[in-house]
């Protein structure tokens, strides 16, 4: 958490609040997390963007005279338990204030994140060789460069395909909710390795299913402790009462009514159904 649905969400919120404005103040006590901030000060946002779990201001010259005119992007990844709020809190690290729009007040944007897993970073536009993660991202899951023969192909020759999505190499933003989801949809162990055509297919089309259902729900929101997801109004999302199997471990499966199992793969809790999802053997070339 976040994932892309909760990624997605908190862009298209916040993005009538920057967009058009100029930066006045970036303020924080952890250079080393939240790298060159101090370039974003007195620049225009012109956009906000998504990519998998990253979002990316881009910012211009908000002066036509000023002396280096080249455009940056602010990057931002939530980690596990940030997200931005219109009120300073407890666990507050990030200050974006924001000058006056139209002779009004200025604005300020509090940047929440409990945990402090949270990072920033200005950078130049594509200059990413600080994030390998979002340098070697996949494409995006409701976009048409997700392709199901590439996806599929891809699957054919995958370790155990659960650490496979959460690399964000094949597609980017699917993470921990939204594999579990998928792979409980697709009907394949989260073990499962060196997929067959009909797999990957079922699961091209289960991924793009659940993002999409996802984002139109606002996301999820797990509990009610101060780490968790909301948007920037409080607001919370409402895909976590569609999940089938996250969460739901000893509760009964929605398709065959065994006990939801959970595991731990990668180091990551995994929920699947031990009926649905069988793993099984595969015999090298197999590609049915």
């Amino acid at each position: 958490m976040p994932e892309l649905p909760e990624v997605e969400t908190t862009r298209r919120k916040i993005e009538p609040l920057l967009r058009g404005r100029v930066i006045a103040n970036v303020e924080h006590d952890a250079p080393h997390k939240y790298r060159d901030t101090h370039l974003a000060v007195g620049r225009r946002v012109t956009g906000l963007s998504r990519r998998g779990k990253y979002l990316m201001l881009q910012l211009a010259a908000a002066d036509a005279a000023e002396a280096d005119p080249h455009d940056l992007e602010f990057i931002v990844h939530l980690g596990m338990t940030g997200g931005f709020r219109l009120e300073r809190g407890g666990h507050t690290r990030v200050t974006l204030t924001l000058e006056p729009d139209d002779g009004g007040d200025g604005q300020q944007l509090f940047f929440n994140d409990p945990r402090r897993f949270g990072k920033m970073a200005v950078v130049r536009p594509g200059d990413y060789a600080g994030m390998p993660t979002l340098a070697a991202m996949g494409p995006e899951p409701l976009s048409d460069d997700f392709g199901e023969a590439d996806f599929v192909r891809l699957a054919r020759e995958a370790g155990a395909v659960k650490p496979w999505l959460l690399s964000q190499k094949p597609v980017s933003g699917v993470g921990n909710i939204y594999a579990d989801e998928s792979l409980w949809q697709a009907q394949i162990h989260p073990a499962q390795t060196r997929l067959t055509t009909a797999e990957g297919k079922r699961l091209y089309a289960a991924i793009r299913e659940v993002m999409a259902k996802a984002v139109e729900a606002g996301g999820s929101s797990l509990g009610s402790g101060v780490g968790n997801y909301r948007q920037h109004d409080g607001i919370s999302g409402l895909f976590q009462h569609e999940h089938h199997v996250y969460g739901k471990d000893g509760q009964p499966c929605p398709r065959c009514g065994t006990d939801i199992a959970k595991t731990v793969l990668a180091q990551r809790g995994t929920h699947f159904c031990p009926k649905c999802q069988v793993l099984r053997e595969r015999s090298k070339g197999q590609t049915v």
